[in-house]
């Protein structure tokens, strides 16, 4: 008999960098979107730019570092790494080109309202001479030219730096070899230099005018050739932090590590100096295949910078102010108004001040006796650690899980962790093997019968400023379930303490993939032809094999599922016999959409989830994760219409076609556009409030007691 076709198998699969390649893909669409705002158009530009830095340091690093061992062991979609980086350098290659044409399409449409980035080619007599003068003033002091012939060794150049590549003559031997040398563009000063223009903005780039005054760089030099370029260095360090004495100093290390770790990536400015190109290529050893050629500005990143330039509000979307959170609308207490009911954030339609409040509230009570929390991604003056600072000099027990292996943001935690250690709270450095993802804040305060624990889960980071500009929901509670496991999960952070069993806590790794699989198993068993199953879930990726597996299974009993993914999708929808039951949806707008948010049918008796993790094989098996129940109706409803909004969205999302490709959802109908109506929903609620809290109420006369006789 033959043996079923596992529908997990390598041919149902996306592959994940492909995937991931893709999603960025969608968001460089918005760019090009001519009915966006300009600035906004500029900000999904440096958007895409800043994923793709990350996506060659980690992801393509990785495969690097795999082809260059020998391994040949397939992925999950049966590709090999050789071919794997094949297939992406042929994709990026191609987003590249279109992030240049967008880029100079957004240049022509910012011009007529009064915008102007200029080539020096393109400028007045005076504002060359203005040019002139800001370099000899302003920018040649701050430059360091480097003949590389001349020095040995040859100085190390970090990565993601403009540079620019000079061959050089000398003018009084024209004969002589050339030589080659090398600008760093300076970080210190502005990418833009504006030129004084009246009403209208005219600028020209950095890299430009210290390619246009090269010359005096080197003097008894002329200049041959040159271009612009910029490397990209593998930063997949991994840390052994099993083998690691002193973590802290482990994990500075490896951050040290990756300014000498190989080039993964050189880009270049379009049509170099073919001698210029093989000076640069052997100097960094990087293949043809790794060399990207640009036709337009190089690192696109700093075009954040001018798309939040003040005085250009006209160019730019019309603010969306974060509201009052509808469920704290008459608090005066916030202690108070946990005792009586549940509370859902969603931000950043809602403020992130009642969170900050929260910990500020904390630190001063007196009746706090102790405050327990995660930090994973958080800012560099952040309320929320300042608030720790004074809860530990205000003589209350704090403990906080630094994770130290956040990428990227190891140098701030680092710093973060020494500072609250100094500061007497107690810091944990992570877990051994594991990544610390979940997000969990537990405050324990006395009250008059006795201790009462009060807790914030989310799906999001303690990061006030990304906390206006991610999408994230989280819940508030004091119920005590949910808190009585908070403070077991950590108690197994700070102890040698096995997990236990929760009671409506799910954690990975020790039982979040089971509990997931569990679900939709149960959907498949509850799912009859009169009322058939349903699976709805909101996640930023999808990449796991198993749950893609048993998603499968749920299609082929019938079961609905709707997912709404914001990134890497591996799972293939609309195949017949497969997955025709399945539908994946994105949506890119001007919020990023980070919540993780589950809704599961269970034969009518609803089950609504939210959690830290994505379903991917790293967040199932080798983080600290959580998913959490939402049990209050009232939120419990809010969240399943809010899911409900995404796959309504006929503006902004896109649909996963059964052979990978992303098509835009067809406008039928009024435009709907989730996010707005999101946020209009969310001022609306808000000014219904003010308008309650403000309305005049007569007072009617009483009528007076009746005595007996």
């Amino acid at each position: 008999m033959a043996r079923k076709k596992n529908p997990a198998a390598s041919k149902w699969l996306f592959n994940r960098e492909l995937s991931w390649l893709e999603f960025n893909a969608r968001v460089l669409r918005e760019a090009g979107r001519k009915d966006v705002p300009p600035l906004e158009r500029l900000k999904f530009l440096a958007i895409v730019s800043s994923n793709l830095d990350e996506f060659f340091m980690i992801r393509v690093a990785g495969l690097k570092q795999l082809r260059s061992a020998g391994v040949r062991k397939q992925d999950a979609a049966g590709l090999p790494p050789a071919v794997q980086l094949a297939k992406i350098a042929a994709r990026a290659r191609q987003m590249v080109a279109e992030q240049s044409r967008t880029f100079a399409n957004v240049a022509e449409q910012l011009a007529p309202r009064g915008v102007h980035l200029l080539t020096p080619a393109q400028c007045t007599d005076a504002q060359r001479r203005f040019l002139d003068d800001f370099f000899a003033r302003d920018v040649q002091p701050v430059l360091t030219p480097m003949a590389l012939d001349e020095m040995d060794p040859t100085p190390l150049l970090p990565g993601l730096r403009l540079h620019l590549a000079l061959l050089l003559r000398r003018t009084d031997a024209p004969d002589a070899a050339v030589r080659f040398a090398v600008v760093p563009i300076p970080t210190s000063l502005p990418r833009f230099i504006t030129i004084p223009a009246g009403e209208s903005l005219h600028m020209v780039r950095m890299e430009d005018l210290v390619a246009l005054h090269a010359a005096k760089l080197f003097p008894g030099h002329g200049v041959s050739a040159t271009a612009v370029f910029r490397i990209t260095r593998d930063s997949d360090v991994a840390v052994d932090v099993d083998d690691a004495d002193d973590l802290l100093a482990s994990v500075a290390q490896a951050v040290r590590q990756r300014s000498r770790r190989r080039v993964v990536r050189m880009e270049i400015s379009a049509a170099p100096n073919r001698a210029l190109r093989k000076r640069l290529t052997d100097l960094f050893d990087v293949k043809a295949t790794d060399v990207y050629e640009i036709d337009g500005m190089l690192d696109l990143r700093d075009l954040m910078g001018l798309a939040g330039r003040p005085g250009l509000e006209a160019l730019r979307d019309e603010e969306w102010t974060p509201q009052p959170p509808r469920d704290l609308h008459d608090a005066d207490d916030l202690f108070a108004a946990l005792r009586e009911h549940d509370v859902l954030l969603f931000h950043p339609y809602e403020s992130f001040e009642p969170v900050i409040e929260f910990v500020r509230k904390a630190a001063d009570d007196p009746q706090v006796l102790a405050i327990k929390q995660t930090l994973y991604r958080t800012t560099g003056d952040s309320p929320i650690v300042a608030a720790l600072l004074r809860a530990a000099k205000n003589g209350k027990q704090v403990t906080v899980l630094v994770e130290l292996k956040a990428r990227f943001d190891e140098a701030r935690n680092i710093s973060w962790a020494r500072t609250l250690e100094d500061a007497g709270c107690d810091v944990i450095y992570g877990i051994a093997g594991l990544k610390t993802h979940a997000k969990m804040l537990l405050v324990v305060r006395r009250e008059e019968y006795g201790l009462r624990r009060y807790l914030h889960l989310s799906t999001g980071n303690y990061n006030d400023k990304t906390a206006r500009l991610y999408s994230d929901a989280s819940l508030m509670t004091t119920d005590r379930e949910l808190t009585a496991d908070a403070g077991a999960f950590f108690n197994m952070l700070t102890g040698y303490s096995q997990p236990v069993g929760w009671s409506k806590l799910t954690i990975a790794p020790t039982g979040l993939r089971h509990r997931l699989l569990d679900l939709i198993e149960r959907e498949i068993r509850s799912s009859t032809k009169t009322r058939r199953g349903l699976i709805q879930a909101k996640l930023n990726s999808l990449e796991d094999p198993e749950i893609c597996q048993a998603l499968y299974r749920a299609s082929q009993a019938g079961v609905t599922v709707r997912l709404n993914v914001r990134g890497v999708c591996c799972l293939r929808p609309g195949v017949k016999g497969v997955s025709e039951n399945v539908e994946v949806v994105s949506v890119i707008d001007r919020y990023l959409e980070h919540a993780r948010i589950f809704h599961f049918r269970n034969g009518g008796h609803e089950e609504v989830y939210l959690s830290s993790a994505d379903w991917m094989t790293r967040n199932l098996d080798r983080r600290l994760e959580t998913l959490f129940p939402i049990t209050s109706p009232v939120l419990h409803k809010r969240l399943v219409g809010i899911l409900r909004l995404f796959f309504r969205d006929n503006v902004k999302a896109s649909r996963l076609l059964p052979d990978g490709t992303w098509r835009p959802v067809a406008g039928k109908g009024k435009p709907f556009r989730a996010q707005e109506t999101l946020y209009r929903e969310a001022m609306d609620v808000a000014q219904a409030a003010r308008h309650n809290r403000l309305m005049f109420r007569p007072l009617k006369k009483t009528k007076p007691k009746q005595t007996g006789k």
